[in-house]
């Protein structure tokens, strides 16, 4: 069963071919490549950080370190070329497209623009507080 954020098998096959490891390559044969491209689109998909990989990808920091070496080499560039979809070409997003929420933009919220409602049985009789009464008392001269 593929997991909800592992590589589909078309995907797979358009891409297989263009990554390092393969027998005839420098260097070591990888056997575990699409396990490595799960892991990085788990980490893209989920936003979570390299620390929080799920042990079923391997240990994160040999992930980490693999990825930076691919997209060194220029590895991603090749893979995001052979999935790229040919409809999707003249595509383009800004910010002059993409509406943010008002609250996004630094809009006030409406509670900050009313003031405050103040209780009325707390104002009604009482003095202020700024002074406890027994420092008034305590200071008859008044230059306390």
């Amino acid at each position: 069963m593929r997991h909800r954020h592992a590589i589909s098998d078309e995907h797979w096959a358009r891409i297989e071919n263009l990554l390092p490891g393969k027998p005839g390559d420098p260097g070591v044969t990888a056997k575990d490549n699409r396990r490595f491209v799960d892991a990085v689109l788990w980490i893209a998909k989920t936003g979570a950080p390299w620390r929080d990989l799920p042990e079923r990808f391997g240990h994160w920091y040999n992930t980490w370190k693999r990825f930076g070496r691919w997209a060194r080499k220029g590895v991603w560039q090749r893979v995001f070329g052979a999935l790229q979809d040919p409809d999707l070409e003249w595509l383009v997003l800004d910010s002059t497209i993409v509406r943010a929420h008002q609250h996004a933009a630094g809009a006030l919220k409406k509670t900050a623009v009313r003031p405050p409602k103040r209780w009325a049985a707390a104002g009604a009789a009482s003095a202020p507080k700024s002074i406890p009464p027994s420092t008034a008392s305590a200071c008859p001269s008044g230059s306390c």
